[in-house]
């Protein structure tokens, strides 16, 4: 059986070579596919590192392709009378079907072998991932398996090819269109989910995913199955043909509708086996990842995840949800009895709607749809609420889903990064919920108060008060925390201040002072310490208890797993149409964070404040400077984004030098931003106005040009090795400076740089940014100086030296001046008009723990710059703000979403090329797709030679 059937396979595969028939049809599988993939989905001008557009057209493609393979199998040799003989040669009819399935399969195999060099290509300019290629790969085989089955069975119910390809055409495209979307669009989801399952196409676009999923794959095998089965019958019914019929034909008719029914059934045995699935994603795209596994893990409340999905919804959201709800059917399943998941569709259930609307806010939105005989507008819902206790977050349709334009009217519409958006929202809602309570019942170790603090002889009057609220609120805690707390109070000077030295030492600690006017020291300063970390907890400005309560509840929540962290966010006033502005950001960074917004001129940050992020500053004051140097001495993070250059952005691009006010303290850490700007020549495109004249008229156009002032980073461009960069692949910095390091400055510290430029970049000091591409048509801008890498951010951490180190206080110059401006008004004021005390001092050294990122530019995460690189690409551009929120989760230590951020299907975008560089590349697959077609002839030539030589040996034998 093996050998008669591997007999018949290479005879049919060697008989399409036999005429030109197979050259026909390697020759117009390439065209179609080079004339789809390059021009029909204009890969190029589509910028993603992916091979979508070839597998895309391929299950259409496929059905014509396919049919006219097949429609000479057996009908020819019906028509040629050679049936009767094959039917009658010692060969089983099983091995005769098998051996023509696998020739006509093997020259589908050979064809997309030919189509290699596309995705090879694709990995030479961009980061793609090969587990949606293997994915693709595989599914157009077991695709093309079924068609050729039906194409089979079609060919022998006919002695006429035509017919037989018509008939294959026919059937085929019925199974493709019946999981279409154009089909399952016009019922609601659970009609649509049914046609899907019985779809070719979308069982095709699951495996080109990157999800090998067993259902999948089998259901093409039971097509296969079915169609093989049927037509053997036929081949079995014309051995008989005339005879009267016989027990032994009404057996064969019992066996094969049995075959065929179990080739089905088969289908609804597999149905709920989910864990059949393999995803060869690059980065587990399509499978919860260990981040969300362990989110689901600590949960102690019900979580309810709710889907809201309407029937009907616009055609380009309704393939979605099925996806989404198979996500959230994996959520149900890792969180076991902690989680329940629920589909409602509020269009049906008033008071489902009513519960939508009052609990949730969330309103129906307006789409246009279309049925079988209207267009209209309806109000559909594409909505995922998480709520957690009394706390829930809210997901809508933008949250979920990315679009990327190709043309005036054509769209790509994916899910974005569901799990990151289910995740993030379960971790907000989980947060929110857990600083509401007893944050010690969350804690696995306890933790040590310990309290710095002089006698109360030698402290101000405020602070007397204050060491009286701080044992009160003290006493409180200790009442939540039971055992978890430890409390200890120590006076400094005591025992001739050893302990005070050990403080300086340990910590950078120093005495105190309420004003220049009232030098006696004193010492106040609390601190918490468990898991290894210590951590200050600042006096509040207020000096009150509820401000007390306030900084101790923030330093609490530090050490409490899964609690919400908050950022005190810096960022300038807005001046003019192209001032800077980053709502964008504020908008991502509220998603994960609480968001503080500060000036500092006060000379503190806010004490409930986690990290410090400054984007932009402007002419700080000493006072401002002051707040971020003991923020850091206190073992806090700082994240800056600053450059020496200020450029707006309007209706033209016009640039500034700036002073941030910072420069002299980034000196004494050892760091220094040049005053020059970066200039790449792998950069991203900048969309330019360029004028065409017509007929006498002027129109204007933007046109995609190389904007060197955009360095494109990815490869080595990015830190692998640090989690901040790791899973970006790729970003672009707006109008960078070089950040110089000074080595021995940073000894003792680790100095880890995030992003550089390429090789081949170089610096200038001009503020002309407008590029003229006359003068310079590669780049627009004159290259000059020396060609090298440039450093344009970079993490220290370790422990810094106060920049205040041996000075006076900036908050006690502040508090004299104050009181100097009073009595040189000449007027009395009331006791309570006196400004308040103002408890300054210089922590001179901050502990190990402090952390400083610096990114040397002032709008590379502003929203006109992100506008501008949206615009480039196409679609939504968010990597500069992944990026600051993986800086944030990194310095807070809070890896949870690390690993998730980043990975969205639009996101590998390809390395930057000229426009005669994307026609080499074109070109050069049109040269190894021809080149292809002659290596297959040479390869077949060769073959029949060798056969000819072996007959002519045999011929001479006998």
């Amino acid at each position: 059986m093996g050998e008669m059937l591997w007999t018949v396979a290479r005879k049919e595969f060697r008989a399409f070579f036999a005429s030109p028939a197979a050259y026909l049809f390697l020759g117009a599988f390439l065209a179609a596919t080079l004339f789809v993939f390059f021009w029909v989905e204009t890969f190029f001008a589509r910028n993603i590192a992916d091979v979508r557009p070839l597998f895309q057209w391929l299950p259409l493609l496929m059905i014509f392709l396919v049919a006219a393979l097949t429609m000479r199998a057996w009908s020819e040799e019906r028509r040629a009378g050679t049936l009767e003989s094959l039917l009658t040669a010692p060969v089983e009819p099983l091995a005769l079907v098998l051996g023509k399935f696998l020739g006509v399969l093997g020259l589908v195999a050979l064809a997309l072998v030919l189509t290699l060099p596309l995705p090879i290509t694709v990995a030479m300019l961009g980061p793609l991932d090969w587990g949606p290629v293997i994915g693709g790969y595989v599914a157009t085989l077991f695709l093309a398996a079924a068609y050729i089955a039906i194409g089979l069975t079609m060919s022998g119910r006919t002695d006429n090819p035509i017919v037989a390809l018509i008939l294959t055409a026919v059937v085929c495209g019925l199974f493709y269109l019946v999981g279409s979307d154009t089909l399952t669009t016009l019922f609601g989801h659970q009609t649509g989910t049914l046609l899907t399952l019985l779809g070719t196409g979308t069982r095709f676009e699951s495996i080109t995913r990157g999800v090998l999923d067993l259902r999948d794959l089998y259901y093409y095998v039971s097509i296969v199955g079915v169609f093989l089965t049927f037509n053997l019958f036929s081949l079995e019914r014309q051995r008989w043909a005339g005879n009267p019929a016989s027990a032994r034909h009404r057996q064969w008719g019992w066996v094969a509708g049995l075959a065929a029914a179990n080739f089905v059934a088969a289908n609804l045995w597999l149905a709920p086996i989910g864990w059949a699935r393999a995803d060869i994603t690059a980065e587990g795209q399509y499978s919860l990842s260990e981040a969300t596994r362990q989110q689901l893990a600590g949960l102690r409340e019900p979580l309810l995840i709710r889907g809201y999905f309407s029937a009907k919804t616009h055609p380009l959201l309704a393939p979605l949800v099925p996806k989404v709800k198979d996500l959230l059917e994996e959520y149900a399943v890792a969180a076991g009895s902690h989680a329940r998941v629920e589909f409602i569709d509020p269009t049906r259930d008033r008071e489902a709607e009513e519960e939508a609307a009052s609990r949730y806010g969330i309103q129906p939105v307006p789409f246009q749809t279309a049925d079988r005989y209207q267009a209209a507008v309806v109000s559909s819902y594409f909505d995922v609420v998480v709520a957690y206790g009394d706390q829930f977050e809210k997901l809508g349709f933008r949250d979920l889903i990315e679009v990327k334009a190709r043309g005036e009217r054509d769209l790509d519409v994916v899910l974005k990064n569901p799990e990151y958006a289910i995740t993030r929202a379960i971790r907000k809602a989980v947060g929110a919920y857990q600083s509401g309570g007893n944050p010690f019942e969350r804690l696995t170790r306890p933790l040590a108060f310990k309290g710095y603090i002089s006698p109360d002889t030698k402290l101000p009057a405020a602070l007397r008060t204050l060491r009286k609220e701080l044992a009160a609120v003290l006493d409180e805690l200790g009442k939540q925390a039971g055992d978890k707390l430890q409390v200890s109070f120590a006076d400094p000077d005591a025992d001739g201040g050893n302990l005070a030295h050990e403080l300086k030492r340990k910590y950078g600690f120093g005495p105190q002072i309420a004003s220049l006017l009232d030098p006696t020291p004193f010492w106040f300063y609390m601190v918490l310490e468990g898991d290894g970390e210590t951590l200050q907890v600042p006096l509040p400005e207020t000096l009150d208890k509820a401000g007390l309560k306030r900084s101790l509840d923030a330093a609490l929540q530090r050490f409490t797993p899964g609690a919400l962290h908050t950022v005190a966010l810096v960022k300038p006033q807005p001046f003019g149409p192209g001032g800077q502005r980053f709502s964008q950001l504020e908008k991502v960074l509220g998603e994960n964070v609480r968001i503080k917004e500060t000036d500092l001129k006060g000379g503190q940050v806010p004490a409930e404040a986690d990290l410090l992020l400054v984007l932009a500053p402007r002419e700080l004051s000493d006072t401002q400077r002051f707040a971020i140097d003991q923020f850091l001495m206190q073992g806090g993070s700082v994240v800056l984004a600053t450059s020496p250059f200020d450029v707006q952005v309007s209706n033209t691009l016009t640039a500034g030098k700036q002073s941030s006010g910072l420069e002299e303290w980034l000196a004494h850490h050892g760091l220094a931003i040049e005053e020059t700007l970066v200039l790449d020549p792998r950069n991203t495109a900048l969309p330019v106005p360029v004028e065409r004249f017509v007929g006498g008229l002027t129109f204007r156009e933007y046109r995609m040009l190389p904007y060197p002032h955009f360095p494109d980073l990815r490869g080595d461009g990015l830190n692998r090795d640090n989690p901040i960069t790791a899973s970006l692949g790729q970003l672009t910095l707006n109008w960078a400076s070089p950040i110089t390091v000074e080595a021995e400055k940073n000894k003792g510290r680790t100095v880890s740089e995030l992003l550089r430029s390429s090789p081949q970049s170089w610096v200038s000091s001009s503020l002309d940014l407008i590029p003229d591409y006359r003068a310079h048509p590669d780049t627009g801008f004159a290259a000059g100086g020396e060609r090298k890498p440039r450093l344009l951010a970079v993490a220290v951490e370790g422990r810094f030296d106060s920049f205040y180190q041996g000075k006076e206080s900036p908050l006690a110059k502040a508090a004299e001046a104050v009181r100097d401006k009073a009595g040189d008004s000449g007027t009395e004021t009331e006791q309570t008009d006196k400004p308040e005390p103002r408890i300054t001092g210089i922590i001179e050294r901050s502990p190990e723990s402090a952390r400083l990122i610096l990114v040397a530019s002032n709008s590379f995460a502003s929203d006109a710059a992100l506008d501008l690189a949206s615009q480039g690409l196409n679609t939504l551009y968010t990597k500069p703000l992944a990026f600051l929120q993986n800086a944030i989760d990194w310095s807070l230590e809070d890896r949870s979403l690390l690993a998730l951020r980043g990975r969205t299907q639009l996101a590998r975008t390809l390395n930057p090329l000229r426009e005669g560089e994307q026609r080499l590349w074109e070109y050069v697959n049109y040269g190894l797709a021809l080149l292809g077609l002659v290596a297959v002839w040479g390869w077949r030539r060769r073959a029949m030679a060798a056969d000819r030589r072996r007959y002519e040996h045999i011929l001479a034998e006998v």
